[in-house]
């Protein structure tokens, strides 16, 4: 999403929503993003483990940087999708934005016990979600350093960084 000019680096963003509307929200926004973005969206707990783990039909995907994760899913709920990637010392470092409408305070409190990254309460009105959407870009992707990647082979990347001159 969006032109990648040589010396940008496109920052692949899991997105983990059963909410169509939302999906569709998110991928315009992403789509005009002053970063190039890469949207990856699976529709429930159990697909968002095989995307993480490279499984099914996610064998060929990328790791993300970036994880948005709904806390009310299908099949395997938002609070043991966060269980088991911060318990995965491979995926412990993503960071991970709980992405809900939940404001109870339980919820919030269970997933900062879960090592979430951020607790974002999503809008329900279309403006103020645009704008939600717009500060995690700029925050998470223009401003804060991503951890490395390990590749493979063990391999370490540099701390990774998304922001360009001009931004």
């Amino acid at each position: 999403m969006g032109s990648e000019s040589p010396d940008q680096v496109t920052c692949n963003i899991l997105l983990v929503e059963d909410n169509p509307g939302d999906i569709r929200l998110t991928e315009e926004v992403m789509r005009d993003s002053k970063v190039p973005i890469q949207l990856h969206v699976v529709r429930d707990g159990v697909e968002a483990m095989q995307f993480l783990h490279r499984e099914a039909e996610f064998r060929d995907r990328p790791r993300p940087d970036l994880i948005l994760l709904d806390l009310n899913l299908p099949r395997k709920d938002g609070r043991e999708v966060l269980a088991e990637a911060k318990g995965d010392p491979n995926l412990r470092t993503i960071p991970i934005l709980m992405l809900t409408t939940s404001k109870a305070e339980r919820d919030v409190q269970a997933c900062y016990d879960l090592h979430a990254n951020c607790y974002l309460n999503k809008p329900l009105d279309l403006d103020q979600f645009m704008e939600l959407m717009e500060v995690v870009e700029r925050f998470w992707l223009q401003s804060a350093l991503l951890p490395p990647h390990v590749d493979s082979k063990g391999a370490t990347s540099a701390p990774r960084s998304f922001a360009r001159a001009g931004l």
